[in-house]
C-alpha cells in the first residue's frame, strides 16, 4: 500500500506564487519518477511537470519558465513552485509516482494523491 499526500494549494491573485508539496509513503521499493497533473472542470488531466530519479524534468509548455519542479529522493518527495500564476492555471492538481513497491516486482504502477486545489484569481 502506498500513499501520497499533497499539501500547499489554495487561493492566490495573479503574478503570485505558489508551492505544492507531495510525499509518498507506504511500501515503497523504489520511485522512477514523480510528478504533477492538473485537471480543470470540463478538461481532461494533463501533465505540468515530471522529474526522473535521475533528475531528467519536463514541463508542458504552458508553465515552461514559470513552473519548477524538483524531488527530495530521500524522503519520497516533489514540490512544484509555482510562480506567475495565470487564472487558468487553476484546476486541481495532482500528485503522481510511478514506482515499485516491492524488489520483486517486475512491472512499475501509478499511484495518485488526492488532489489539491489552486484557484488562480484575476
Amino acid at each position: 500500500q502506498v500513499q501520497l499526500v499533497e499539501s500547499g494549494g489554495g487561493l492566490v491573485q495573479a503574478g503570485g506564487s505558489l508551492r505544492l508539496s507531495c510525499a509518498a509513503s507506504g511500501s515503497i521499493f523504489s520511485i522512477n519518477s514523480m510528478g504533477w497533473y492538473r485537471q480543470a472542470p470540463g478538461k481532461q488531466r494533463e501533465l505540468v511537470a515530471g522529474a526522473t530519479s535521475g533528475g531528467s524534468t519536463n514541463y508542458a509548455d504552458s508553465v515552461k519558465g514559470r513552473f519548477t519542479i524538483s524531488r527530495d529522493n530521500a524522503k519520497n518527495a516533489v514540490y512544484l513552485q509555482m510562480n506567475s500564476l495565470k487564472p487558468e492555471d487553476t484546476a486541481v492538481y495532482y500528485c503522481n509516482a510511478n514506482l515499485r513497491s516491492t524488489w520483486f516486482q517486475s512491472t512499475s504502477n501509478d499511484y495518485w494523491g488526492q488532489g489539491t486545489q489552486v484557484t488562480v484569481s484575476s
